[in-house]
């Protein structure tokens, strides 16, 4: 099968179009509401080939009953409204863009929705120089796949090919790329191929058997990766974002979730196809594992890791509930594990988890971790969706965020932590009856302990919520401040730590002479990086002519970092 197994192909002239649907007695196409039969193969694909024109509207007619296109790269409204063809990529990008060396990558998460006032691919586009000028090299841009109504975060998505309507049109997302790679960023786009969302997922009625009524994963009915059809539709979709968008690569979400018959030789083929396309594109995961096999054995490049952000919050805040229970009882010890190992939790035994996670991963160069002090994810599923700025000292947590930067892994920044942030970043969604007052109720019911309290958790349906989570740009003080340690840390990042990186080679020595306090000596092929951290108690011993410092010297809290060659 190739890319275009799924979804309209044009070839001289003539669109050819195709469903999966095994089990269906009779598939139609209806285009422009004129029924053509379509015939199937005995993998239980459906085809018709005819004359059409770019705009035209088309759907399904399943067993009588009429759907969009799974695989649809436009809808022509909502995602149960018909879908439109688009012609190939007849964009007019403007630059000859070639990619960036993986080592270079200092990431930017964005909601496309939140992040500027307007909530658009074109107003997002006008702020890309700004963050290449902060000293940023990528964008990482939330779920763009088509969910059901004008607002929501992205993980909810059931059209996985066409791009969020309310964002704007495909050709404002391709300007937004263009926009991005004259500015010299990348852009990452996080895919979901674990689930789809509650709403308009017609899949369920074309294709039962693109799911495994066996497993279910938190959010959903779970995908079968043994068929070969459901393999294709990833890998396809993966494709068309990678080169009708041409974006430089992926944050596959949750991929702990892709289990089962023939999910670890999907994700080793997929690496295999995305990886064979120039210039060359990155893969990053979202994997609670803490295992090395996809970034040793499949090409992976890189891995969220959350341990470095759990040791992080939780020496600055305290908190221990939840999934922060086994970093509550030394978070600076783990912390010094995190910038000597990158995991924290490798299969060993740990005080608040009921069984081990993980499998030793410290071989792995530093690269091969994606490290954050925020994500839409930590900031957004707390009950108020705060801001680490508003849990913490704030000279804390631009310490934090200063290590963050400088440290030899790669460093991602949630949207608005560059000029200290404090709107939250809160859950929100926009559905309609009785599957909005479910997400209501649960919403309410996943924080009933503070309820308990006398609080409230915000409304997920309400405008107001989404509204709040906008970021707010400021250009006060405390914001000039926050972009002046950013413009400095990444400054320094790329003159002295990204040679240290490409050099290759890291051994790492992280110690901890007091219990606030670390030393940090990384090792590389073309010199060294020596970090001295003061985190909970003053530094008697700061390095001397740092090149980088932040915080006050007789403070609990203070950083310096210099480089040598």
């Amino acid at each position: 099968m190739t890319h275009n197994f799924w979804g309209p192909s044009l070839t001289a002239g003539n669109w050819t179009f195709r469903l999966w649907s095994p089990r269906a007695k009779q598939v139609e196409l209806l285009l422009e509401d004129r029924p053509l039969s379509m015939t199937r193969d005995d993998s239980g694909l459906w085809s018709v080939e005819t004359p059409a024109a770019a705009g035209n509207r088309y759907l399904f007619r399943v067993d009588g009953q009429d759907m969009p296109d799974p695989a649809s790269r436009l809808q022509a409204g909502g995602v149960s409204d018909p879908s439109v063809l688009v012609p190939p990529d007849g964009h007019d990008w403007r630059c000859d863009w070639q990619g960036r060396d993986w080592a270079e990558a200092v990431i930017y998460e964005l909601h496309v929705g939140t992040f500027t006032p307007e909530g658009t691919f074109a107003a997002a586009a006008r702020r890309m120089a700004g963050l290449a000028e902060l000293g940023f090299t990528a964008i990482e841009l939330m779920p763009l796949g088509q969910w059901s109504g004008d607002r929501g975060w992205g993980y909810d998505g059931v059209l996985p090919y066409a791009p969020q309507p309310a964002y704007g049109t495909p050709d404002d997302l391709k300007m937004l790329v263009d926009a991005a790679h004259q500015a010299g960023l990348m852009v990452i786009l996080d895919l979901v191929m674990n689930h789809f969302g509650p709403e308009g997922a017609w899949l369920h009625h074309a294709a039962p058997d693109f799911f495994n009524p066996e497993r279910h994963t938190p959010w959903g009915a779970a995908i079968d990766f043994e068929q070969p059809a459901v393999r294709d539709f990833w890998t396809g979709c993966a494709l068309h974002w990678l080169t009708e968008y041409r974006m430089d690569g992926l944050r596959l979400d949750a991929v702990h979730q892709i289990s089962g018959p023939g999910a670890d030789d999907f994700m080793a083929d997929f690496a295999t196809r995305i990886h064979a396309l120039t210039p060359r594109r990155h893969l990053i995961t979202e994997d609670d594992r803490n295992t090395p096999d996809l970034r040793e054995g499949a090409g992976y490049d890189a891995s969220w890791n959350d341990d470095f952000h759990h040791s992080i919050h939780v020496a600055l805040t305290g908190e221990d509930d939840s999934y922060y229970a086994s970093f509550a009882a030394d978070p600076v010890g783990d912390l010094v594990l995190a910038l000597s190992r990158g995991h924290v939790e490798e299969g060993q035994p740990r005080q608040g988890k009921d069984r081990p996670r993980g499998a030793p991963c410290g071989h792995l160069p530093p690269t091969a971790f994606v490290n954050s002090t925020q994500t839409h994810d930590q900031v957004g599923n707390r009950a108020h969706g705060d801001r680490l700025l508003t849990l913490a000292d704030p000279e804390a947590v631009a310490v934090a965020y200063a290590l963050l930067l400088v440290a030899p892994y790669i460093p991602m920044v949630f949207m608005g932590e560059e000029r200290g942030e404090t709107n939250p970043f809160q859950f929100f969604a926009d559905y309609k009856g009785d599957l909005a007052e479910a997400v209501r109720k649960g919403r309410a019911a996943e924080f009933a302990g503070i309820a308990a309290l006398g609080d409230t958790v915000p409304d997920p349906l309400a405008l107001e919520t989404f509204a709040r989570s906008r970021l707010g740009w400021r250009e006060d003080d405390p914001a000039r401040s926050w972009l002046g340690l950013t413009r400095e840390a990444l400054s320094f990042r790329a003159r002295h730590v990204v040679p240290l990186l490409k050099s290759g080679g890291m051994e790492a020595t992280v110690t901890r002479p007091q219990p606030g306090l670390i030393r940090a000596d990384w090792q590389f092929a073309a010199g060294r990086l020596e970090l001295s951290l003061a985190f909970g108690q003053p530094d008697p011993d700061p390095l001397a002519d740092p090149h980088l410092r932040t915080g006050r010297p007789d403070g609990p809290y203070y950083l310096t970092v210099k480089a040598h060659s």
